[in-house]
């Protein structure tokens, strides 16, 4: 079977289909994955994709260019030259699959299945319907797969992956990451808690190493300059692979809801998770082996898919203090808070 898989979206909704794509390369199909922009450096890092194919859908992207009819041509003529025998559409619940449906079927996919709450009229061949809410993204591209006949095989966890990338050669271990950028501003834990965590980590012994896109150098700088003690400041100087390799090779990872909190636990890295409840915790906090979720989940804001804070304060992450972000990362590495000396 020549296999399609399709997300969409970013970095982190990409990651977490990463089981369900393993599932689907279990069953011996060759696997291609279409992504758009911000999720093709995630693509290539997950298990079971043979190829990656990138277009930037106008009904997914969040900062989404006008449709262009040409482009879509393309696209239609692209997936019509892989000649693939089925495609499986994978979302969010807020996402309908059928305008990706729809351009499946003009490049002539003769299967196409995906979760929908919508009459799909023949767009769809499986239409799968009844996902609770209330189970976490990856569970949920899993029972897409799972409907569509495929499972994943004996001994694999189900929990997100991505392929062993080389050691850093940027920093040595042992060391504490922190993230403190986010991909929108209501999900940032305050700047100076991060500064603040940073010299109470390397106080206690810890060496902190600060990652962030280019675009996050100033916060990054921030974050490490004035610290008294060994930190190291890698903001803009990573690309997603030299990331996953800085996330899989520390001690454990301070991060907010975005999508290198993701990529360290599917790099097995415990994760301290700043995660503000404008989206559920239970469907978008990072799954792995040791993962912490810290802030208030009732939090006015709860639900709201804000992307600025619509309370004063910010008081989901504003009340999570750097000594408990310390403790909680001390108690994940396995042993208890150490004294300053």
């Amino acid at each position: 079977m020549r296999t399609l898989a399709v997300r969409l979206d970013s970095l982190g909704d990409v990651i977490v289909t990463g089981p369900a794509v393993r599932a689907l390369a279990a069953a011996g199909d060759t696997v291609t994955l279409l992504c758009g922009a911000r999720g093709r450096a995630a693509g290539e890092l997950l298990p079971g994709v043979q190829r990656v194919l990138e277009w930037t859908a106008p009904w997914i992207d969040p900062e989404p260019m006008p449709v262009d009819p040409d482009g879509v041509a393309a696209l239609c003529s692209t997936i019509a030259a892989e000649r693939f025998d089925r495609a499986l559409i994978f979302t969010s619940f807020h996402q309908s699959p059928l305008p990706t449906a729809l351009v499946l079927r003009l490049a002539g996919v003769p299967w196409i299945g995906a979760i929908s709450v919508d009459y799909p009229g023949s767009l769809l061949d499986l239409r799968l319907t009844g996902v609770p809410d209330d189970i976490p993204e990856h569970e949920r591209a899993l029972r897409l797969v799972r409907a569509a006949g495929y499972d994943l095989p004996a001994g694999d966890s189900g929990l997100p992956q991505v392929r062993c990338v080389p050691r850093s050669i940027e920093v040595a271990p042992p060391y504490i990451v922190l993230h403190p950028g986010t991909s929108v501003p209501a999900r940032a834990w305050p700047a100076e808690r991060f500064r603040a965590t940073a010299d109470l980590l390397t106080g206690l012994g810890h060496r902190v190493v600060v990652t962030g896109s280019a675009e996050e150098e100033p916060l990054t700088k921030y974050v490490a300059d004035g610290v008294t003690g060994m930190v190291c400041d890698l903001g803009g100087r990573l690309d997603l692979t030299e990331l996953a390799a800085v996330l899989a090779a520390a001690d454990c990872v301070v991060v907010g809801n975005t999508g290198p909190a993701h990529l360290a636990a599917a790099s097995g890295t415990p994760v301290v998770s700043l995660f503000a409840p404008t989206v559920p915790a239970v469907r978008w906090a990072p799954y792995g082996a040791a993962v912490a979720v810290l802030g208030d989940q009732h939090a006015p804001c709860r639900d709201t898919r804000a992307t600025t804070c619509p309370v004063p304060g910010h008081p989901c992450l504003a009340s999570v203090t750097p000594d408990e972000v310390v403790d909680t990362v001390e108690r994940l590495c396995g042993h208890p808070r150490k004294e300053s000396a």
